[in-house]
């Protein structure tokens, strides 16, 4: 047994795996270290998405928050993740799916009641999450719809983080900060000009190093997306499915 109880999860030792239809077969495995990490890498990103379609059936947010909640425990306790099948469609379809079934279920009604009763609680920021769903524009479109832009939305903010994360890495997080704004698509030249006198180079260089890391954020991109895929030919028919969920 492992510290705390839990157990190593079975299968080869190593890093836990990058691609999410692996992660959630990990999830699955009973009280072991690598599915609660599985987990916490899941809710990490699709959380809100999930959070926001509740809110927009009309749950309140204290419902929301608690469905949330007890259906991402519903995953680990039931090992209902062992049916995502990757053949059968996008695993943002398969979350969305099960979701529906379990807030339909009484399951779901008397998971909300045992808060804290020894259910794995997945821990959210019900203020932060409560502001953002508040601080959205009126939307007509369905609540499936919004989901798709919800999860589009996470998408490119996994990307921009691990971005983040790898300029960090490299000792230039400052610089990073400082063209975030051209990477996001601020072409202006003043600001370009600006900024090379600032850091003491060229606005050449500086344009260059802004479409590097446009490059490498497109390179990251697709990376996140095929990581809910099972096929890396999916990619381009699902980037832009993401992109015409953020246009709509």
């Amino acid at each position: 047994m492992s510290p705390g109880g839990l157990r190593e999860c079975s299968g080869g030792s190593g890093s836990f795996p990058s691609t999410h239809w692996s992660a959630i077969r990990i999830a699955g495995q009973d009280a072991c270290a690598k599915g609660d990490a599985a987990l916490a890498e899941l809710c990490l990103k699709y959380w809100y998405p999930i959070y926001a379609f509740a809110r927009r059936k009309n749950f309140q947010p204290a419902d929301a928050q608690d469905l949330t909640q007890a259906f991402f425990a519903h995953l680990i306790e039931t090992h209902l993740v062992h049916k995502a099948d990757p053949d059968k469609g996008r695993f943002r379809s398969f979350l969305l799916g099960c979701f529906q079934v379990f807030v339909a279920s009484e399951f779901a009604h008397a998971q909300t009641q045992k808060r804290g009763g020894g259910v794995f609680t997945v821990l959210l920021d019900l203020h932060e999450a409560e502001l953002r769903f508040l601080h959205e524009p009126h939307a007509t479109a369905s609540p499936e719809k919004l989901f798709d832009r919800h999860w589009a939305v996470a998408t490119l903010d996994a990307t921009l983080a691990r971005l983040e994360s790898e300029m960090r890495q490299s000792g230039r997080a400052d610089l990073f900060q400082e063209l975030l704004p051209g990477l996001q698509g601020d072409d202006s030249g003043p600001r370009y000009a600006e900024l090379a006198r600032r850091l003491g180079t060229t606005e050449a260089t500086i344009r260059v190093t802004i479409n590097r890391l446009r490059f490498r954020y497109r390179e990251i991109l697709r990376s996140v997306v095929a990581e809910t895929l099972n096929d890396p030919l999916d990619v381009e028919s699902e980037l832009a499915h993401l992109m015409a969920a953020l246009r709509d």
